[in-house]
Formats: structure tokens, C-alpha cells, sequence
């Protein structure tokens, strides 16, 4: 793929995401970590981005009266590659495992965007708490997802927040249980394969 990166590098860069995932880059406090300049851990970053391995999820923007976040999520694309990485060797071994709602996520975000590939994915987040962890603009839409590892997810601020702040057509919360019910006007709790099928619905 001409990538003209030392193997070692880009697998301690590889390494440190692995933690990162989930989580918004700080490139200043990577590259410090690493010994490298700032330019050159976002030269890297780009190479595995590049190569389908790993997520760049861009902030969206409101033009609203509050501080947003201005840097990306990193994810690394293949669940099981983050949790070879994190030392994770089984299921039970996740479940206890601190990195659980971050491994969730990412697993949801990609087979969302999978599903519709030619939409525009974003992440939002203000400052002060509010949040969606992915925002699709599709057709015209605005569709959020918040991904809870729950078997009863409940409406919370945030979430009434983003829907009304971002003007979100609907919300769903995927939980890693099958299932779809309302949790409140223009908010469904879902599985990942009712989420999957009620977007492939819309297309």
C-alpha cells in the first residue's frame, strides 16, 4: 500500500489508539507520550485511516451559545483487533473489562455506517456533557445514535439535549439485546439489527 512507515511505529501508534478508542484525540498528549512531533503522529494516524484500520469520527458543529468539541473520536475498525490489543482473550473477559461501553460503540458506529456508507457520520459533544455518539445526515435527516451497554436504557438529559439542540428527526439508543421499543416521543431503544433494518427501511 506504499506505506513508508517503520512496522514498530505504527503498531506502539496502534497500540496507544487501542486506548484512545472511543475517546477524542489529543495529538499534543499522544505525540509527547510517543516522542514524536504532533504533525508526525497525525501523519500516522492518517496512514492507518487510510488503510480501513482505523476511525477518524469528525465533530459536527451547531451554530449554537455553546463550547463544542472541535477534535475527533479515533476507532479502530475491527472489534477484534481492539480487543487483542487491550489483552482482552474472551466474552467474560470484556464484560469486565473498563474499554466494554468503548468496544460497544465502536462496534455499533461501523455496522451503522456500513449500512449507509454514502451518508455523512458525525460524533457531537458539547463541553458541558451534552452528547450523541453518532449523527447521520441522510436524505435530508437527522438521525442520532447513542450506543448503552443496558438492558433498560432510560431517556436521560443529554439525549433531550442533543435532540433538541441538533433538531434530530429521531434518536435511537442501541443496546446489545434484540428488540425496539419508544422511550419517548422521537427516541427508540433498539438492538443493533432492528437499528440496521429500520435504516435500510429509510433508504
Amino acid at each position: 500500500m506504499g506505506i513508508e512507515i517503520s512496522p514498530a511505529a505504527l503498531r506502539r501508534l496502534w497500540t496507544v489508539c487501542s486506548h484512545y478508542h472511543g475517546q477524542v484525540w489529543n495529538s499534543s498528549s499522544v505525540a509527547g507520550g510517543l516522542g514524536e512531533s504532533a504533525r508526525t503522529v497525525k501523519r500516522h494516524l492518517d496512514v492507518l485511516s487510510g488503510a480501513f484500520m482505523l476511525r477518524q469520527l469528525q465533530p459536527w458543529h451547531e451554530n449554537l451559545m455553546k463550547r463544542q468539541v472541535k477534535s475527533p473520536k479515533v476507532y479502530l475498525r475491527d472489534s477484534g483487533i481492539l480487543h487483542s490489543l487491550l489483552d482482552i482473550p474472551n466474552l467474560d473477559s470484556l464484560f469486565s473489562h473498563p474499554k466494554l461501553g468503548a468496544s460497544w460503540e465502536g462496534f455499533v458506529i461501523e455496522e451503522i455506517c456500513r449500512t449507509i456508507p454514502r451518508s455523512q457520520a458525525f460524533f457531537w459533544a458539547t463541553h458541558t456533557g451534552a452528547e450523541v455518539d453518532l449523527l447521520l445526515l441522510h436524505q435530508g435527516r437527522r438521525i442520532g445514535f447513542e450506543c448503552k451497554v443496558a438492558d433498560a436504557p432510560r431517556v436521560t438529559k443529554s439525549m433531550r439535549i442533543a435532540l433538541n439542540d441538533l433538531s434530530l428527526d429521531e434518536l435511537f439508543v442501541v443496546v446489545p439485546r434484540p428488540g425496539l421499543y419508544p422511550l419517548a416521543p422521537k427516541i427508540t431503544a433498539c438492538g443493533i439489527g432492528e437499528a440496521v433494518a429500520a435504516l435500510r427501511e429509510k433508504t
